[in-house]
């Protein structure tokens, strides 16, 4: 009989654990299994926020995939998907195509603009290793250039966050510890440097609990951060942004706009796949409705939480447990379906953002809610944790987060 062929579309937090964990699953003569990524590395998304603010190096977020993958059961291409041509069960590749029997679609994110003119060509993303690698040597570089001109251009100072979500108060927390120390390497005066946070809702974190909210703005403000809330981004130019509130247009000069507030299924779900807000609205089996041997995970798939009526938002903590969920179902398919398909049901096991390398702030185990230091501490636990599923003990004792204290 011949052996199926199982492909997975992405190596992050969903397709690279889908894959660990059906290496575990299957034999070598139960599939093929093939993994397809961009990169010969994943990265850990929710540490991009660190390598943009430039307060970890772009190597500590990143792992190779040959490290955490058996060769002898999966076979990596590394390469960029262009088109998936379910009727004909295909992916297409810019340098080659692969036929499947099972697909698996873990794609990932792209940066939403909602439109906004200038965005996309004048602000920079937090969406990978190298855009993150790019917005932290280009705040470095406009620090180094502020005291070599004659003229001083306090534009190269004013640092603008869009976007008052996860993303962007991570991000925030980070650059504020950065920018002090540029400020002493640069001998640059720490109130001389702007950094603003534009978010279109009357607060940020929007649904996140007020008590938390406001640690978190409180805690930002004392380090310099100023808000413009319930402001609308209305364009972004090379030298500046203009922003609306109650009608009012203001103007603000700056050659650092970093967009942190939305994002969207990667578009080639949309152009292959039958979606609803760029999604697929998945079966509780993670599956395509109109397609049973594709599978979706991840930020392309969409899964409503009944209790809110409103979708899960995308994290690595869905997308990981998801994986889990479509790993354990192909592995009793191709088995011969001896055994029941799993319905995913989402655990929530808390949220904790960061603000910095010694602070935070969340909510675990179930109600908790955490402040400061020990905040801090169960984010690293989490981080750790991540890696620990994914690539066991080496992999978290080599990239792990230890340094508790700072």
């Amino acid at each position: 009989m011949k052996k199926p062929n199982i492909v997975i579309l992405g190596a992050g937090y969903g397709g690279l654990t889908t894959t660990v964990k059906l290496q575990k699953k299957l034999g070598v003569n139960d599939a093929n299994i093939t993994l397809v990524n961009k990169h010969d590395y994943h990265y850990e998304a929710t540490w991009l926020h660190e390598v943009a603010a430039g307060t970890i190096a772009p190597d500590r977020a990143r792992f190779a995939i040959k490290d955490v993958i058996d060769g002898s059961k999966v076979n990596f291409v590394q390469d960029t998907v262009t088109s998936i041509d379910v009727e004909n069960k295909k992916v297409v590749l810019e340098d080659g195509e692969l036929d499947y029997d099972y697909l698996v679609v873990a794609l990932g994110f792209e940066a939403a603009t909602f439109g906004i003119p200038g965005l996309l060509e004048n602000a920079f993303m937090i969406g990978n290793i190298n855009s993150s690698r790019m917005l932290r040597e280009h705040i470095d570089y406009h620090f180094a250039k502020y005291n070599n001109e004659i003229e001083k251009k306090q534009e190269r100072l004013n640092i603008i966050v869009g976007g008052g979500g996860f993303t962007g108060i991570e991000y925030l927390g980070e650059l504020t510890n950065r920018v002090t120390k540029l400020c002493e390497e640069y001998d640059i005066d720490r109130n001389q440097v702007r950094i603003i946070n534009v978010e279109g809702a009357p607060s940020i974190m929007p649904g996140f609990d007020p008590q938390l909210v406001e640690y978190a703005m409180n805690t930002l403000e004392e380090r310099g951060v100023e808000f413009k809330l319930g402001s609308m981004l209305k364009e972004c130019r090379p030298d500046g942004i203009t922003i609306e509130k109650d009608g009012e247009q203001e103007d603000i000069p700056s050659l650092t706009t970093v967009w942190a507030a939305g994002v969207r299924a990667n578009s080639l779900v949309e152009k292959s796949l039958e979606t609803n807000r760029g999604k697929v609205e998945v079966t509780p089996e993670l599956r395509d409705p109109a397609n049973e041997n594709v599978f979706v995970i991840g930020d392309c798939a969409l899964i409503m939480d009944k209790e809110t009526g409103r979708p899960y938002p995308p994290t690595a903590q869905i997308a990981m447990q998801e994986a889990e969920v479509c790993a354990h179902n192909l592995a009793t398919i191709v088995k011969g379906g001896s055994g029941e398909l799993e319905h995913f049901e989402f655990n929530n096991l808390g949220t904790v953002a960061s603000l910095g390398h010694s602070d935070a702030f969340g909510v675990v185990f179930g109600n908790k809610k955490i402040f400061g230091w020990t905040a801090s501490v169960m984010k690293k636990v989490i981080d750790n944790r991540s890696l620990l599923k994914i690539g066991g003990l080496g992999l978290m004792l080599k990239k792990g987060k230890f340094n508790i204290f700072g």
